[in-house]
């Protein structure tokens, strides 16, 4: 079963999440056919930019608990988004959530509709946003993130683009990307690439410091008695123990 769907119109290459019977969670098969259809997108001459987008309500509802990819298999997948030489923008219309979150802030541009919500959910299930934080931290306004970091609550698209996590909102999320498209279909390969590289610098220098920590952190984290805890009750659809 394919999980990542493709399609090509004037240069700008679709790449879909298509596992809506899972909300599109970032299982090590997902994980690794999108890392798969990147490569490709970016060795292919007729590719000028990548739009990654989703089937469903839900963007991506974060790492799959039931066939989680390794940290190091997440880590790889974003470093691959953010230093792809092609612009990649992601269209959200639904519900993105924990590690959704990592692989929405690696895309370069983000648009997202107003009936779109985020949420930091890795704290109520006894983890952190380790890995994704290397791609959010560098993107986002940090104080306005802690919030949502500390508590987990859902918040909606305009507050997503105050802090940063997308680059616009609006209610017709392709209204919102067709000056971004057209821009980037009247840009030159290489312009497109030397850009990306001066926007990138940045977020690349923190992967070189941070990813063996954040990723020893992750899978510290996830084999703990807490975090086995946490990911039960949300399986089986009740409070954890801690909530008081």
């Amino acid at each position: 079963m394919t999980l990542i769907a493709r399609t090509r119109e004037r240069g700008v290459e679709t790449l879909t999440l298509d596992s809506p019977r899972n909300r599109n969670a970032l299982s090590a098969a997902l994980v690794g056919e999108l890392s798969d259809a990147l490569a490709a997108a970016g060795r292919d001459t007729g590719v000028r930019a990548v739009l990654l987008t989703h089937t469903g309500t839900t963007f991506s509802a974060g790492a799959d608990l039931r066939d989680p990819p390794a940290p190091q298999a997440l880590v790889a997948l974003l470093r691959q988004i953010v230093e792809l030489p092609k612009p990649v923008i992601a269209r959200v219309t639904g519900h993105v959530r924990a590690g959704g979150l990592g692989l929405l802030a690696a895309c370069d541009i983000a648009a997202a509709s107003t009936a779109s919500t985020f949420a930091f959910t890795e704290v109520r299930i006894g983890v952190a946003p380790a890995v994704v934080t290397l791609t959010v931290l560098p993107r986002a306004d940090v104080r306005a993130l802690a919030r949502h970091y500390l508590t987990g609550e859902r918040f909606d698209a305009a507050e997503a683009a105050r802090t940063g996590l997308v680059t616009a909102a609006g209610e017709d999320v392709d209204a919102v990307l067709e000056p971004v498209l057209d821009g980037v279909r009247r840009a030159s390969p290489q312009g497109l690439a030397e850009t990306k590289r001066l926007l990138t610098a940045r977020v690349l220098e923190a992967f070189d410091r941070e990813a063996a920590g954040l990723t020893a952190l992750s899978a510290r984290l996830f084999s703990s008695p807490q975090a086995r805890e946490g990911m039960t009750a949300f399986l089986e659809r009740r409070d954890p123990e801690w909530v008081v």
